[in-house]
């Protein structure tokens, strides 16, 4: 009886919900068997299920505990906070709990206290799994917006970020960009980076609290107004290049900058009323499983997709063990309405006796060797299994052999590496002077100009003489009546034996070696 409820759940029309079942089971003239579509899982609230991180250090109000005032009454300085008394505290978990019978809890920084050293703080929200952005992100302040902050994106759990939007009270100002709205983009720009000042000029109202990541108007662009042509939403997110890779984060961070001023100045006198307050951040979003599941689940602390069509993996990105007959591929949107599921196969095709680990689809037997080989190798692999990376990339130690990122592009400097070549942990190869994984910052004593060149002078050990100063490490500029590269010789006639009523300094036999230090460190002279 279960058995027959499960068929039935799984024999649902489609209609239900676009992409919302993986299988069904249907007859055929060669009997029953599953028929795979495209699927996801629903969208849902994603801080329900994040991590969150506030920094710098000690960026938290409270330790040691200090009073703050506000904008409506900026000398009335009655508000404390102090992280030792529950009641008086604000930790980060605040913005992301419920709030009962309307009484705002928030998050709340330190006082700008030491203007005019900046007032930064980045809060950081991870899921340590790939999401999908379904609705915008709403960031809501207390005691005034940002007038200068940062969105930045991360694909890869935090090791690389990427700025997302840009928010400013004057834009130009404060990023050298023009203002712009969401709303204005096009269908080829859906995707563009923005700074828009609409969120943080001081306008005195305490309803505008909310800062929006506006997921909705670039959706949009595509499915109208109202988003009810969704068919056209998924045909671009499949055919524009990168558009769905925008909405697809695994973590997020808040850079704030510069917080509210409550005017166009900021008060030396009263610098209590400055900080930062967050009340609620909602994400909403699905699990990012490559149209390869409908389900999502929380386990053992990390979201994870209920993978069908016979993959596997966190994001179902790869095929299980004995269905890798082919190369794993995302599932599609298209064609509309049930998409492509792109199933991985079961072993038995006509080359499944030559693993290629799926970079390969054709073998070839070569005879007097005996041996069965792969043909064209994708993926930037090589060898007879497709084994191995290509010259100029290199292994991804967290992925299988099966994956289609296997080989990691060596992208190293091409002025500061000897070769395009890098060694099995991406390090590449530098010329003298260079240093770092791709050969693009030079080693102490060296600076960079189109190149690593030996320091002509520094704060350590080649200093310029007589009053001197070093410019960029490259030069000595020297005081009137002194030349040389380290200012060591006197601009007196060599025939003379004192310059303006002082000993001369011309053939003092120190400066001269100090020159010919300096010539054999630097390999030419700038006088």
């Amino acid at each position: 009886m279960l058995y027959l409820v499960a068929l039935l759940l799984h024999c649902l029309p489609l209609a239900m919900g676009q992409y919302d079942i993986c299988k069904s089971w249907v007859t055929t003239d060669d009997g029953p068997s599953w028929e795979f579509y495209a699927c996801q899982p629903k969208a849902m609230r994603m801080k329900d299920y994040v991590t969150v991180r506030v920094d710098p250090a000690g960026i938290t109000c409270g330790d040691p505990p200090e009073r703050f005032c506000t904008h409506e009454n900026p000398y009335l300085c009655s508000d404390e906070c102090d992280a030792s008394n529950p009641d008086l505290a604000h930790p980060p978990k605040l913005m992301f709990d419920s709030e009962d019978e309307g009484l705002a809890t928030y998050w709340q920084s330190v006082t700008w206290r030491r203007y005019p050293e900046p007032l930064l703080a980045n809060i950081t929200l991870s899921w340590n799994k790939s999401i999908e952005l379904t609705d915008d992100i709403v960031i809501t302040f207390e005691y005034g917006r940002p007038t200068i902050m940062m969105l930045e994106k991360s694909l890869d759990n935090g090791r690389t970020w990427h700025p997302y939007q840009y928010y400013a009270d004057d834009c130009m100002e404060a990023f050298s960009m023009p203002a712009r709205r969401v709303r204005d983009l096009s269908t080829t720009s859906a995707n563009r980076v923005l700074c828009t000042e609409e969120y943080s000029r001081w306008a005195g109202s305490k309803k505008e609290k909310t800062v929006r990541f506006e997921v909705r108007d670039r959706f949009a662009i595509f499915a109208g107004p109202d988003l009810k042509n969704m068919d056209n939403l998924y045909t671009r997110l499949e055919s524009a290049k990168g558009l769905k890779d925008f909405f697809t984060v695994t973590d997020l961070r808040m850079r704030l900058l510069r917080p509210a001023l409550g005017g166009t100045y900021v008060q030396r006198e009263n610098l209590y009323k400055y900080f930062y307050a967050v009340s609620n951040i909602e994400v909403t979003g699905r699990c990012k499983c490559n149209l390869h599941a409908n389900l999502c689940t929380f386990k053992e602390g990390s979201l994870q997709c209920e993978c069908e069509h016979n993959t596997t993996g966190q994001d179902c990105g790869k095929c299980k063990k004995n269905f890798r007959s082919r190369s794993w591929r995302a599932g599609s949107y298209l064609p509309l309405p049930n998409g492509s599921p792109n199933a991985c196969a079961a072993a038995g095709s006509a080359f499944g006796n030559c693993e290629c680990y799926g970079h390969s689809n054709r073998c070839s037997y070569i005879d007097f060797l005996n041996v069965v080989t792969c043909v064209s190798c994708k993926h930037n692999t090589r060898g007879q299994h497709c084994q191995h990376c290509r010259l100029g990339f290199y292994r991804n130690s967290s992925a299988e052999l099966d994956d289609e990122n296997v080989c990691i592009e060596c992208n190293c400097n091409q002025i500061g590496s000897m070769h395009d070549r890098c060694n099995e942990t991406g390090y590449c190869e530098c010329k003298e002077g260079a240093t770092g994984p791709k050969c693009d910052d030079c080693l102490p004593n060296y600076y960079w100009r189109q190149g690593c060149f030996p320091n002509v002078c520094d704060d350590e050990l080649l200093l310029c003489q007589n009053g001197g100063t070093c410019y960029q490490n490259q030069r000595c500029v020297c005081p009137v009546g002194f030349k040389g590269v380290l200012c060591q010789q006197s601009r007196c006639e060599a025939d003379k034996k004192d310059c303006d009523g002082a000993p001369s300094a011309c053939g003092s036999l120190g400066t001269v070696l100090l020159g010919v230090l300096a010539l054999q460190l630097r390999g030419w002279v700038d006088l």
